[in-house]
């Protein structure tokens, strides 16, 4: 039989849950004038984290490209020399 889980919530579950809770109910009050702007200014913002970030992400994987590259080179270049036939190991 498996262990029971503990709940881990607590204060901070519930203040999350009121908090959500509210801008729920706020957000069904709004016009609809009020709930475009809201939706457009949170596109616009959307956008341009990911422009900011769309660079770094590509540095990143470019860098991460050429790490594994250089390993792999390096692994298979050490591979056959000390174990393959022919090898003058002993033991």
């Amino acid at each position: 039989m498996l262990p029971r889980r503990k709940s881990k919530g607590g204060l901070g579950t519930l203040l999350l849950a009121g908090a959500a809770a509210y801008a729920y109910y706020r957000y069904t009050k709004m016009s609809a004038d009020q709930k475009r702007d809201l939706t457009d200014n949170l596109k616009r913002q959307g956008n341009k984290i990911v422009d900011q970030f769309r660079g770094v992400g590509t540095e990143l994987k470019d860098t991460w490209q050429k790490q594994t590259n250089k390993a792999s080179r390096f692994s298979e270049s050490n591979a056959g020399s000390r174990f393959g036939e022919g090898s003058d190991y002993t033991s």
